[in-house]
């Protein structure tokens, strides 16, 4: 019988190396992750054009403003935006053990509003439809209308005095402006710079639902828009423009709009004296109409008169 030998020989073949995987870091490696992500599309992800992405998705930090507010929401949700998408596929390749994307120029209430709609597709104030009237209103605007006032508060914390005419969640101080301005308005720039056409489309039907803005807002107003909207995008340049020509009475009175038009350095009153020499043609237009079928009827009424004589 032959016995098994356990002894070590240096003929006995020794045991084959594993060949190690290739690293993570491999350039080739990162760039097809990084085409799969670029090629990406609502029938191959969830996160892209779904109103309700899935909640399963990591988990990234997002620091807000020059003191660095941090908020978190899931890579999904952000990604519904395209230039947080961007943002945080850059931050994956640059640190892979760190999600955080910093947004230093924008505001922590805005950027808190552009979350909520993300999550809920709206913002506090909410949209209501009143569907027996079908009529758009804000959520409370009840409480809003008993909280008007014909008088100027006392200087806030930031030290700008705020008109408190109408609903305070209207406005917001913005330190880059050094005053209040209209919040849906802020909302809506911002919503531009981060692709959320819809978000824009929804700032702008709510700030045309709001009453009672002193002049001096909605001009400061009017300014951050036009310095912060390509001329391609005239939809909220439009709206300012058209509630300046409807509430043209208030305006031509204000002093505010006297010293705002003297200091000029914008393109807001020259695309204001367009609009109302375009508004000025349109009511010539429509008189010079109604003028002509006035003046066809009475001929043909003289007509008919005579036939019968």
């Amino acid at each position: 019988m032959f016995k098994r030998s356990f002894a070590a020989s240096k003929d006995r073949a020794g045991k084959a190396k594993k060949i190690s995987k290739r690293s993570f870091r491999d350039d080739a490696t990162k760039q097809r992750l990084r085409d799969a992500l670029n090629n990406q599309t609502p029938e191959t992800s969830p996160s892209i054009g779904g109103a309700s992405p899935k909640l399963n998705s990591a988990i990234v930090t997002i620091a807000v403003g020059k003191d660095q507010r941090l908020f978190a929401a899931h890579e999904d949700v952000l990604s519904r935006s395209p230039w947080l998408a961007s943002a945080c596929r850059e931050q994956f390749f640059a640190s892979p053990g760190q999600r955080r994307v910093q947004l230093p120029d924008e505001l922590p209430e805005v950027f808190s509003a552009v979350l909520e709609y993300l999550y809920k597709g709206d913002y506090y104030p909410r949209l209501l439809l009143d569907k027996k009237r079908n009529t758009w209103s804000l959520e409370d605007d009840s409480a809003a209308a008993g909280n008007l006032a014909a008088s100027t508060s006392p200087l806030t914390d930031t030290g700008a005095a705020k008109f408190t005419g109408f609903n305070d969640s209207a406005t917001l101080y913005h330190p880059g402006v050094g005053d209040f301005l209209l919040r849906d308005t802020v909302i809506y720039c911002t919503a531009l710079r981060l692709g959320l056409a819809d978000l824009q489309r929804l700032a702008l039907r709510k700030q045309g639902l709001q009453t009672g803005i002193d002049v001096a807002t909605i001009l400061r107003s009017a300014r951050y828009a036009y310095a912060n909207t390509p001329a391609s995008d005239s939809r909220l340049r439009a709206h300012y423009l058209a509630l300046i020509i409807r509430s043209r009475k208030t305006f031509k009175r204000s002093g505010t709009m006297q010293m705002e038009m003297e200091q000029g350095d914008t393109q807001l009153f020259f695309d204001l004296f367009v609009a109302m020499c375009n508004h000025i043609d349109d009511v010539v237009e429509i008189g010079y109409v109604i003028f002509s079928h006035c003046s066809n009827f009475e001929v043909s009424r003289q007509s008919i008169c005579l036939s019968f004589t």
